[in-house]
């Protein structure tokens, strides 16, 4: 597990812009199963790619005029228990971090893994997320 002076700054890069820290299994449950509407989960994590384009560019998109109802997020090597609850709605995709799912009504209709991450500028990650919006937010 990271320790926490080394998450905090990384998490807060998301919640400063309006992403729930989701902390618990139970609460990863709840949100994704009990939102009528969009949830985008994005999975955190220490890594370059996440540092580089995932953050940027999840928050970017979540600047666009059709966003998801809830964005929230967990962390990787920190929140374990969220995550593996997290990646329990993923299937059939593997665990990656960092990665971004996006719901609807409870069910998984959009998926960014890792590999479409690295190499990504953080404009393309925006530019996914922005049409995956448009189609179901």
């Amino acid at each position: 597990m990271y320790p926490p002076q080394i998450v905090m700054p990384m998490k807060e890069d998301l919640t400063s812009a309006g992403f729930k820290d989701v902390t618990t299994s139970a609460e990863v449950e709840s949100l994704i199963k009990n939102t009528k509407g969009t949830v985008l989960m994005v999975v955190n994590s220490v890594c370059g790619c996440a540092a580089g384009n995932a953050r940027p560019g999840a928050k970017k998109a979540v600047q666009y005029t059709k966003k998801p109802d809830v964005i929230a997020t967990v962390f990787a090597g920190f929140d374990t228990e969220a995550v593996a609850k997290a990646r329990e709605f993923f299937v059939p995709y593997p665990p990656s971090s960092p990665s971004m799912a996006l719901f609807k009504d409870g069910k998984l209709v959009h998926f960014i893994e890792r590999h479409q991450i690295e190499g990504a500028s953080a404009d393309m990650v925006a530019s996914n997320l922005m049409g995956a919006f448009e189609k179901y937010c």
